[in-house]
């Protein structure tokens, strides 16, 4: 398609109409399932109800219930109201269906209460345009609505939706120009903790080839730690956490009684150990049905040996949410201990698969006395944004890669070292920083904090174009360009200003975590 008029695709459901911009036609907001309210609230998605005529897709759809904000940022979304929440949106260089590009599927992040896929940092375009593919993004339900676990509705509520989403393009996306047999999934943060899940779910089979996971995070509750958090939360609100109790509440207000309990639960921290201290009280739920294992459990057992993945982290993840917290420069040797003794990786923690970080309680001193041990010269803050970046992401996301080599699958591993230039680059290569460097949006979301005050130099806009090129002939080859990882040499691509191919950077946190085994957090004292 050459002309600068919109083009018109149908969709199994119904035609729609599409924006010409950049050189690409561009369609918001095109229903994937019917709105989750009314007798399918707390449902499994539901396929959508047919339309007469050609719906503009012109606008993005609304943003799903979430919370105001975490740690500073905020969940505000300038979008329209209303419930049609699960949508999509494909940026197409061509929307003919002989085309059969690549296609890439965008999952956001936002600690599974956060996200919306027409936030401005998530504008496709030159993703698309650069690596001439199609580029999908969706919503998904957050929170409570989506990761609850609660009586009368089935778990992962907001993974079941990720799946629809990626049945409507297996259904659909030819239309669009793109190639249903070459899907690659990617996300960032809890968007790739669901990439995770989806390599574990029976129900996710088929549905991508290839999958980027940026920043995976390592919680995941087994069904007695969701369950018991789900009654925390309901009764914040004096309910039951039952579908039909927490269905008397608007959907929209829903997601105050979840940021309710942020700041109590440390209360339970006899019962939720680790989680306790993360104020983050949704993540996915391994139910033994939807998510029937842990990621790391699925995949050495070779749930997804037949997907190409891309697996990575950035050096300083911890430091965004030291600075949001106002943390930087703050940290005492008294709380460099209360963290290593909680995240830190203590005796007993790598004794059997499903046992996960904080199940048990004791054992924190031995985390601390290994960290102190493996990095004697490091200050207090080094301490704690070590072992916080260790367990929550850097770790998590090696060992992904490891449970997939280990399933009989293929992995490719990066670290990006480049430091965010704001605030003379006190900010390090934080978490997050690569979704404005992927994108290209420097100036959206996220961008607005990590480049404030210095926008995009040309050494960005380089290092953004080669995640882009890399990303994207991954999603078109299967390779990115740099060796498989394997557990002898181990190499890893590290993106910086002269990026270079070297074994693991962090082998000290590698050997102290070689033990552990990650998977589904329990309720202390109880079963996993």
């Amino acid at each position: 398609m050459t002309s600068a008029e919109a083009s018109v695709v149908r969709t199994h459901a119904g035609a729609v109409r599409s924006r010409r911009e950049d050189g690409l036609a561009v369609f918001r907001g095109i229903p994937f399932a019917e709105p989750p309210v009314g007798d399918a609230r707390f449902a499994a998605p539901r396929p959508v109800t047919a339309w007469d005529g050609t719906r503009d897709a012109f606008a993005f759809g609304p943003p799903p219930p979430q919370e105001s904000g975490f740690q500073g940022r905020t969940g505000v979304i300038d979008a329209p109201m209303g419930d049609d929440w699960l949508t999509v949106n494909v940026w197409t260089p061509d929307p003919d269906p002989a085309a059969r590009r690549p296609v890439m599927v965008w999952i956001y992040g936002g600690a599974y209460k956060l996200g919306h896929s027409g936030s401005p940092g998530y504008d496709a375009r030159r993703i698309a345009r650069d690596g001439d593919l199609v580029v999908v993004t969706l919503n998904y339900r957050l929170g409570v609505e989506g990761f609850a676990r609660i009586d009368g509705a089935p778990a992962n509520r907001g993974l079941l939706d990720q799946v629809a989403a990626l049945e409507w393009v297996r259904e659909n996306i030819a239309a669009f120009g793109g190639d249903p047999g070459r899907v690659t999934v990617f996300g960032e943060s809890a968007g790739a903790g669901s990439v995770a899940s989806l390599l574990a779910m029976p129900s996710a089979a088929g549905l991508f080839g290839r999958a980027i996971a940026q920043s995976v995070p390592g919680p995941f509750f087994s069904d007695d730690l969701a369950r018991d958090i789900a009654a925390a939360i309901a009764a914040e609100a004096g309910l039951r956490p039952t579908a039909a109790d927490l269905s008397s509440v608007d959907p929209r207000r829903l997601p105050a009684v979840g940021e309710a309990l942020g700041p109590k639960m440390r209360e339970f921290e006899d019962r939720w150990g680790m989680v306790a201290h993360t104020r983050t009280a949704f993540s996915p739920v391994v139910d033994g049905e939807v998510l029937p294992t842990a990621p790391w459990q699925a995949l050495a057992a070779g749930s997804a040996r037949d997907v190409e993945l891309i697996v990575g982290h950035t050096r300083d993840e911890y430091r965004l949410f030291a600075a949001l917290g106002g943390q930087l420069g703050t940290i005492t040797d008294e709380q460099a201990t209360a963290a290593l003794r909680v995240f830190g990786p203590g005796a007993g923690l790598g004794s059997g698969a499903g046992v996960g970080l904080g199940s048990d309680p004791g054992s924190g001193a031995d985390g601390e006395r290994a960290y102190r041990a493996a990095f004697p010269d490091a200050s207090p803050e080094e301490l704690y944004e070590w072992v916080h970046s260790d367990a929550v992401f850097r770790m998590p996301s090696l060992r992904l890669a490891e449970a997939q080599i280990g399933g009989g699958g293929r992995a490719h591993v990066y670290e990006l070292a480049w430091a965010a230039p704001a605030y003379g680059g006190a900010l390090g290569a934080c978490h997050g920083l690569d979704i404005p460097l992927l994108f290209g949006t420097f100036a959206a979301d996220l961008g607005l904090m990590l480049f404030a005050g210095v926008g995009a130099s040309p050494e960005a806009e380089a290092l953004s174009s080669r995640f882009r090129a890399v990303w994207t002939v991954f999603a078109t080859t299967g390779d990115p360009g740099w060796p498989a990882y394997d557990t002898e040499r181990r190499p890893t691509q590290v993106f910086d200003t002269d990026s270079a191919v070297t074994p693991y950077p962090h082998e000290t946190s590698r050997r102290l975590w070689e033990h552990h085994a990650f998977g589904a957090l329990p309720l202390i004292g109880q079963s996993a």
